[in-house]
């Protein structure tokens, strides 16, 4: 992987384990919920739910060229 991608990804990475440390040092039930959406310009939208939302938009270049 690119050091730049990991840079732009850093901030929804931390966040996510953040959350999943909340959730098992919490006391009862919780719930995280992960979005990804594709938008224009080479960019992914993360929408991280866990009682909020905590949105991140990431640049993704040379994703937009990939085949299946």
């Amino acid at each position: 992987m690119n050091a730049k991608v990991d840079t732009a990804q850093q901030p929804a990475k931390a966040k996510l384990l953040e959350l999943v440390d909340d959730i098992l040092a919490h006391d009862g039930y919780g719930d995280i919920r992960v979005e990804v959406r594709i938008l224009k310009r080479r960019q992914k939208e993360v929408i991280l739910h866990c009682g909020k939302q905590y949105r991140y938009v990431i640049d993704c270049p040379g994703e937009q060229g990939a085949t299946s």
